[in-house]
This record gives structure tokens, sequence and C-alpha cells, in this order.
């Protein structure tokens, strides 16, 4: 499912969709879930597409041509098409229920159904196997979190033998853990459904005035008529410890999850060989890092650099720096990401800062440095992340 507007990311998604959106400097936010899939050796996939999603059907192409198309492996998007009613998708189910006409052509025994915004990485094969021992209608993925923070989330509720016997949806605090009381337990907004279960849901909801959606209607209604409804907790087996899954909905979501890639030791790894994030790479020299003078020296520390990154004279702690960037003599980027494209001029001082694609930052320019000053012009988001939109001109820039 790939096709919300992502307003809560605003303006992140001004020009494209919330999955087609740059994420840890190479990557798009959809190519972790769909590596996770490709990975997983899943690879009949359906991307139901909406909102902007010239920008995400690019990528896709671009990126996912890894499919044998004669081996019946795809990769398809699919947008409304108006087949059953002449509408745009109202909801997560809605989106699934105007095309189920795709699972009566291929008819398979189960369907996995799954967020194109989240950042994480799962094999699918074990989720899917403890579906079938527990003969479920419907199993949903789920990692436990801390109980104030239950407003944010879908809630779900489990008993000890892991089947689901509530649902509230960003509920004020939301029922404990079975094992932590001072945990919750969340919806990942993955779920595995047994074909005919997830038919009869949707055909019943669609009858309905609801929200068409998987967590407010769906799941609660399968769990009020007594169907076997299982939780999967997503954690290592071996250590019990939970995995990395981070929900990237709003800015500060967003901005902490790319800064968890540039820790020491971080612990959602970029360079695991095992499980490898699939991407398009754009053909450019690699990133150079130029000591311009003794006065303009380089230094780069705790940071990404993607392809064609010139680092000259300048300083760079802790930050994304995204392909064919390029920061500029006695300027200093701290703590921020500068997405593909940006352009950072001479003495400039950038810190705590989103710059979207394409961006020219003028000479002596500051941002992330002067709230009152950023407030005129930028959103600032709840914890103090400065963004700028992309197709922003300075007041001082040469173009404007």
């Amino acid at each position: 499912m790939a096709g919300g507007r992502g307003e809560r990311l605003y303006p992140l998604t001004k020009d494209r969709a919330k999955p087609a959106v740059s994420f840890g400097g190479d990557y798009r936010i959809i190519d972790f879930t769909l590596s996770n899939c490709f990975n997983s050796n899943l690879r009949a996939i359906y991307l139901l597409t909406q909102y902007r999603s010239m920008t995400l059907d690019r990528h896709v192409r671009q990126a996912w041509n890894l499919f044998k198309y004669e081996l019946g492996e795809f990769i398809d998007s699919v947008p409304p098409q108006h087949l059953i009613a002449n509408k745009w998708y109202e909801g997560t189910a809605d989106s699934v229920y105007q095309n189920i006409h795709l699972l009566e052509t291929h008819r398979p025994d189960l369907v996995l159904i799954l967020s194109g915004d989240h950042i994480y990485k799962m094999n699918y094969a074990p989720l899917i196997e403890y579906h079938l021992e527990n003969d479920s209608d419907l199993t949903a993925t789920t990692v436990d979190m801390p109980a104030d923070q239950s407003h944010r989330f879908g809630v779900l509720e489990m008993n000890r033998e892991r089947r689901i016997v509530g649902f509230e949806e960003k509920p004020e605090r939301g029922k404990p853990h079975p094992l932590k009381p001072d945990k919750i337990l969340i919806n990942m907004g993955v779920y595995v459904f047994d074909t005919k279960a997830l038919v009869r849901g949707l055909i019943e909801d669609y009858k309905k005035d609801s929200n068409h959606d998987f967590g407010h209607d769906i799941i609660p209604r399968m769990i009020q008529k007594g169907e076997r409804v299982f939780g999967y907790e997503f954690m290592d087996e071996s250590s019990g410890k939970l995995r990395y899954w981070r929900d990237v909905g709003d800015i500060d979501s967003f901005y902490e999850a790319n800064m968890d890639l540039v820790d020491v030791s971080p612990e959602f790894n970029l360079y695991d060989e095992d499980w490898p994030i699939y991407t398009y790479r754009l053909q450019g020299p690699p990133a150079k890092i130029i000591h311009e003078s003794q006065d303009k020296r380089a230094a780069v520390s705790n940071s990404l650099l993607g392809t064609g990154v010139i680092i000259s004279g300048a300083e760079v702690e802790r930050s994304i720096i995204s392909p064919m960037v390029r920061v500029s003599g006695n300027s200093q980027v701290t703590q921020s990401i500068l997405m593909p494209g940006v352009q950072i001029g001479q003495n400039c001082r950038i810190k705590r800062t989103i710059i979207d694609e394409g961006v020219i930052v003028p000479d002596n320019t500051e941002i992330g440095i002067n709230s009152d000053d950023d407030t005129r012009f930028f959103q600032i988001s709840p914890k103090g992340i400065v963004t700028v939109p992309s197709g922003f001109v300075f007041l001082n820039s040469p173009d404007s």
C-alpha cells in the first residue's frame, strides 16, 4: 500500500508520494519494504499507488527491474482503476477491495499486505509459517512500545496465547503487553490474511458506512466475530530483543530514523551483506573531499556521503549527504539531512535541518541557528527540526 498523502511528512511530500521520499542518502522509503519482499523470495507484488505517484512509479521502474516475468515474478503499480466504483481509494481496506479482481485472477491461498512507508528489515517467511501453524484467519505483526506512545499507533490487546482479543486505534493509553505492564503492543501494518477471510471481510466492510481501513474497521470486526486473529511479535527469537522498526510518518520520526544511520554502531545496519537494500543508484563519480587551503580544510565525521558528493573546504558532522550534493568552503553542516542535488554556498551554517531536493542555498546563509529567523520562512517540527521545501528560492539567491 503506497498511496497515502503523507500529510504529516509535509513539505517533503509536497511534490511526491511518501514512499518516494529520499531516505538515508541513496534510498527511497519504499526500498526497504520491497527489499524485504525480494529477500524473502516473495516476488509477485502489486503496488497500490494514488497520491502524486509519478515519482514513485519512475523510481520503481529504475530500481526494481530485478524480476523475471517469464518465471511468474512481477511488480506492478496499480493506481485506482475505477472498476468497482468511480472513486479514488478511500482507505487501506478500500484500496485492496477495489482490486479484488486481482485475487480472483491469481487465487492465492494467502495474501501479505504491507505498508510502503516503514523502515525495517524483516524476513516474512517465519511470519507466514507462524500464520499457518496457528491456522489463522489473520496474523498481525507487532512490536512493543512505551505505554505513553499509545496515541501515535494502533494498539493490539493480546492474551498469553498470542491471540488478539482487542484493538484500538490511537487510544489515550492502550491495553498493556500481557508480560510487560509498562509496554503496549502496536500495530506494524504488516498482515498475513487467509484469502477467503480477507475477501469476506472486504465485502462486508464495503457494505457498511466505515473508514474502510484495516486498523479502524477490518481487524476489530474480525475480533468481534471470533475469527482466528493472532499477533506475531517482531523480535530476534535467539536473543528475545525487539528488531528495528520505525514509522517515519512525520518530520521528527523521519529525521530521527535518518540520524540512527550515522551512529558509530547503528542499530539499523545498511552494511548487512546477507540482507541487501536494493535501490536505483545514480551513475556518477565517487564522493570527494577537498582541502581548498590551510584556511579551508575539509572535515567529515559520523556522516553518510552519496555518489558524486563534493565537500570542498567545509565541515560536515553527523549528517546525511545525498547524491550530487556540494558543500562549499567555510560552511558547516551539522546534524542535518541534505537531499539529492542540494547545493550549499560558502560560509553557511546549517544545523538540525532537512533541505529537500535541488535547493540552492546561497553564501552566508544560516538555517537552524536562529529559530526566530527560521519561522519566518520554514516549517519547524515540534522537536525543532527545520525543513526547507523543494523549489524554495532564497531572497539573497542570484536567481531570486
